[in-house]
């Protein structure tokens, strides 16, 4: 398991295939007026969420789109399709993340029964520090609102506040082959880089943890980058295992209604495209584990610092500058960052900047990523400075969620012939 902030599943960050998966395009999500108008007098006048309905996954695949995104289409009945997401609250959210995973998210939210929490389990199975957990996810939750995910339409909550996500992750394990896990690419690599007497039992398991954070919301789809794939493919094939082993007949005998006891997950993958990547290197994706801050624009950065990066990012010292040339991957890169932040067609862009010497192009791009990010961060300031209306969000955010998580976790213990508590 990577360490990126939006490292679990996603499209569901960096801080991953057997399944057919079902495509997304990301959908442009400018800060919208109204919406923070509204947010801001929630802000002000601090109240609980009215429940959260029209929605739509965690470790973010960082895609830019260059058309204007369809998700899939939403069921025509009054029950909406189920969206989970989650992502880990270590290191800082940066413009990759922003871009491939979190507004896809505000995109998600109107159309979707959406879920989206902070695995703060999931944080610790690498050493972290304890005494910044509880701040970091905090953080993340705050940058999540600050980013337009509108707590009246979906849940944000933290994974550790709803219990049955061990409970079920316990009960999944017993079920699940060693051999499974053991065939997980992300343990391999990182318990050969570390050795077996550094790696904790967790790193192994986690994806039976990540099994269970999506099965016990019954989801639909599941937001999941490249790296993901084979931890959701896991997923499915232990519920279908689950379902074969204790569903159907076998739990109508014990009480239950019977078929199947966990529904079988899709996945959400963005389309193949332009991704966002390091500005010190066009050819390595921006991520949070990168040793230099400069490869990275963070979502909270001062405007100073914004202005720092760009002025230092790498360059080629060909003339103008163009999209899809495979000689020229900061050029790319660059481009379709400024393409998604202006709101503008990658034509138009590719007309406006073709003639454009580096030192221009980068004051015009500085300019677009300080008035995108300027609201957000306002937004964000005005969020965790109010400590008692984020924890009533979270707080309510996790109630919503134990009452859809509680029941799913009962029938498996009903199905798996436990005692009735």
């Amino acid at each position: 398991m990577g360490r990126s902030l939006l490292s679990h599943f996603l499209i569901l960050s960096n801080s991953s295939p057997r399944f057919t998966s079902s495509l997304i395009s990301s959908r442009s999500c400018g800060i919208d007026v109204s919406r923070l108008l509204r947010t801001h007098i929630a802000i002000r006048h601090p109240r609980l969420p009215t429940g959260h309905s029209d929605v739509a996954d965690s470790r973010c695949c960082c895609s830019l789109s260059a058309s204007e995104p369809t998700a899939p289409e939403a069921s025509s009945s009054s029950v909406k399709k189920r969206i989970v997401s989650g992502v880990q609250p270590t290191g800082s959210i940066h413009l990759g993340n922003y871009l491939g995973a979190i507004k896809n998210w505000v995109s998600l939210q109107n159309a979707y029964d959406t879920l989206f929490f902070i695995v703060d389990l999931h944080a610790i199975t690498l050493p972290y520090d304890a005494k910044e957990l509880s701040r970091v996810t905090k953080e993340t939750a705050a940058i999540y609102m600050a980013c337009g995910v509108d707590t009246y339409k979906a849940s944000i909550f933290v994974q550790s506040h709803v219990r049955a996500h061990v409970e079920l992750m316990w009960l999944l394990s017993s079920a699940t082959p060693i051999g499974w896990l053991n065939r997980m690419i992300q343990f391999k690599e990182k318990s050969r880089k570390a050795g077996d007497e550094n790696i904790g039992v967790g790193l192994l398991t986690y994806p039976v943890l990540m099994a269970a954070d999506i099965l016990l919301y019954q989801s639909d789809f599941v937001p999941v980058g490249e790296d993901q794939k084979q931890h959701l493919e896991l997923t499915r094939e232990l519920a279908e295992r689950v379902n074969y082993s204790y569903g159907g007949r076998k739990w109508k005998k014990l009480g239950g209604r019977g078929g199947a006891i966990f529904k079988i997950p899709e996945a959400l993958i963005p389309p193949a495209g332009a991704r966002v990547m390091s500005l010190t290197d066009g050819l390595s994706k921006m991520s949070k584990s990168a040793p230099s801050d400069q490869s990275r624009i963070n979502l909270l950065d001062p405007k100073d610092v914004i202005a720092n990066k760009i002025k230092r990012c790498k360059t080629d010292s060909f003339p103008g500058l163009e999209f899809d040339n495979p000689d020229r991957p900061e050029s790319n890169n660059l481009l379709s960052i400024y393409q998604v932040v202006t709101g503008r067609t990658k034509q138009e862009v590719a007309q406006e900047c073709q003639d454009m010497n580096w030192g221009t192009f980068k004051n015009l791009l500085t300019d677009a990523l300080i008035d995108h990010l300027d609201p957000i961060q306002l937004r964000y300031e005005e969020i965790i400075s109010d400590a008692g209306y984020l924890d009533r969000v979270l707080a309510e955010g996790a109630r919503k969620a134990a009452g859809i998580a509680d029941v799913t976790v009962n029938n498996v213990y009903q199905a798996m012939g436990f005692l009735r508590r």
